[in-house]
């Protein structure tokens, strides 16, 4: 697939990096020759060096043959020129990053289409949303919702109490043969190694468990991991930057009690009058007595979205050791992932993963309507939409040939989530979540083609 990003920043370089270990096609566009300097040496990739909103440009680039385009630069308005430019020209499909959120509230209204945008992206709202599904699970270290919920993914850390500690995944299953969920991967205790269950696979004290589950299931894993569902309803947020705004907004509107503290005194002002249920403090969170002094050993989560990595699990390290229940971290450095569940933090959150995982889906074979990587895992969750000629249209699960390193973990049919057996058929219109490691996506590709 041929694939032009504009905006070699912190998401547009990412991509292009995950894009070229997957051998596509890539030419990076940016009008500062700093910015390339970095993927020029070690991508294998083409970068041009100029304005990406010049019709010339992107002719060099060879926009009229290229499948994709992905406009995330730092700058709204040129984004969505590009995209527009690029459409005109012959582009195939076009990604805008945005961070006016009205634009995704408006966008069936608007019609970004007609313009020449297929889709809207903002890293922003996207931390923002899946900071407010973790507070909705948590008692879980990682969630994601297919079709508003009708089949929910969640991740965790099994302690020594879970009931299941010690039992392969089919004695699990005759133990407890009416679960609403099924394991879809694990990774073990200090390791890197991420394996897709099967029946012999047994569950062991301290393994990254996935779980896929209808909204009947979450009730049941809960009570068999022995984890317990806190109620969250105290919250502090530290760092008034356009996650924290967002999230402290969108938390307010769903009768949180809210408080968020900046230390630039003009923001601080800003949210306060844009916000006004949000307690909003000016003040350097990094400051331990100035957050004992604002009740954290009171708060049921913290969330640090300062701009600094560093700061934002520090800060959370303090929170946890105040008693604080769930403490989530923004950070920028995809190292810091393997560093969460070990020095105690719940859950760390990154804006270019959650952004790439949103684009990733344009570049998958079949219908793919949704996707995300598991967080610090060597593995995909891809949500098919099976057309009348794809494979596996009419097939019965068990006489599908799946690969041994992917899963099919649900099936939504109709807005109904199904944990699906062996025997269950599959429909034209079924939308089907594969769970798979990389040597298995293109196979998995095929079925639903």
């Amino acid at each position: 697939m041929k694939i032009i990003i504009a905006g070699a920043g912190e998401v547009g370089f990412h991509l292009a990096k995950l894009l070229s270990f997957e051998s596509q096609d890539i030419t990076l566009i940016d009008s500062k020759r700093s910015s390339l300097a970095n993927a020029e040496t070690h991508l294998d990739i083409r970068v041009i060096k100029g304005d990406a909103t010049s019709i010339a440009v992107l002719r060099d680039a060879q926009i009229d043959q290229t499948d994709l385009v992905i406009a995330v630069t730092s700058s709204e308005t040129t984004n969505i020129t590009v995209c527009v430019l690029s459409k005109q020209l012959g582009a195939k499909r076009t990604v805008a990053r945005i961070s006016n959120t009205e634009f995704l509230e408006h966008k069936d209204e608007v019609g970004f289409e007609k313009f020449g945008i297929d889709e809207l992206i903002s890293p922003e709202a996207l931390a923002s949303a899946e900071i407010g599904l973790l507070l909705n699970q948590s008692a879980f270290n990682d969630t994601y919702e297919f079709e508003d919920g009708a089949l929910t993914m969640i991740g965790l850390s099994l302690s020594r109490t879970a009931d299941f500690v010690g039992k392969t995944v089919h004695e699990a299953a005759s133990i407890f043969p009416h679960l609403e969920f099924i394991p879809i991967a694990i990774q073990r205790f200090g390791t890197q190694y991420t394996l897709i269950p099967r029946g012999d696979t047994k569950f062991k004290e301290g393994d990254q468990v996935y779980f896929m589950t209808t909204k009947a299931g979450v009730d049941e894993i809960y009570k068999l991991t022995g984890k317990v569902r806190h109620d969250i309803k105290n919250v502090m947020i530290l760092g008034g930057s356009k996650i924290g705004y967002q999230t402290a907004s969108n938390l307010c509107g769903n009768k949180f009690n809210v408080k968020l503290i900046e230390s630039n005194a003009e923001k601080a002002f800003e949210i306060a009058d844009d916000v006004p249920n949000c307690l909003v403090i000016n003040g350097d969170g990094r400051n331990v007595e100035l957050l004992q002094e604002e009740s954290i050993q009171e708060m049921d989560a913290f969330i640090a979205v300062t701009g600094n990595s560093e700061t934002n699990i520090m800060s959370c390290l303090v929170a946890k050791s105040k008693g604080v229940k769930k403490a989530i971290a923004l950070v920028e450095n995809m190292d810091y992932y393997q560093l969460s569940h070990s020095i105690g933090i719940d859950t760390l959150i990154n804006k270019k993963l959650l952004a790439a995982n949103n684009i990733f889906r344009y570049i998958r074979k079949g219908e793919v309507v949704a996707m995300t990587k598991l967080n610090n895992m060597n593995a995909e969750l891809l949500e098919f939409e099976v057309k009348e000629n794809a494979a596996v249209c009419n097939e019965i699960i068990k006489e599908i040939d799946i690969p041994r390193s992917a899963i099919i973990g649900g099936i939504v049919r109709e807005g109904e989530g199904f944990i699906p057996l062996g025997d269950f058929k599959i429909a034209c219109g079924d939308r089907i979540v594969v769970c798979c490691l990389p040597q298995s996506i293109a196979k998995v590709e095929k079925l639903f083609v």
